[in-house]
């Protein structure tokens, strides 16, 4: 089964992983695409290297390039859908505490999206 994996889009309209892939260089837009791939087609279960527990439900896609190293933080949310957060060329061997909290503030924000959504979508409509 293949799972479904989208853009989180900030309040301004703005997908930032997005954003990152066309800023990056064809060959290393490519090698993250083919993974983004490799997790529609494996989900959960898509193993180490290629992704790694952050912090909680955040995980990273990991991939390199050369030396660069290229990393997409995401989740999975309650609609079963893997949401990707953020996107950055690592320059240690930690992220940086900026790039995961930049990434839970989007997935903080992406959650309150959702259940907006469900509230209006269960709401009754007044007679």
């Amino acid at each position: 089964m293949a799972w479904t994996v989208d853009f989180y889009v900030d309040a301004d309209g703005v997908a930032p992983v997005e954003v990152f892939l066309n800023r990056l260089p064809k060959k290393h837009r490519a090698k993250l695409l083919g993974l983004i791939a490799k997790l529609k087609e494996h989900g959960p279960t898509l193993p180490f290297p290629y992704s790694s527990q952050v912090d909680g439900r955040l995980r990273e896609l990991r991939t390199r390039f050369g030396k660069t190293r290229l990393r997409i933080l995401y989740f999975g949310d309650a609609n079963q859908e893997f949401i990707l957060l953020h996107g950055v060329v690592k320059d240690s061997e930690k992220l940086e505490k900026s790039d995961i909290e930049t990434a839970k503030a989007g997935m903080a924000e992406h959650n309150r999206k959702l259940v907006r959504k469900a509230k209006s979508s269960n709401s009754d409509p007044k007679v």
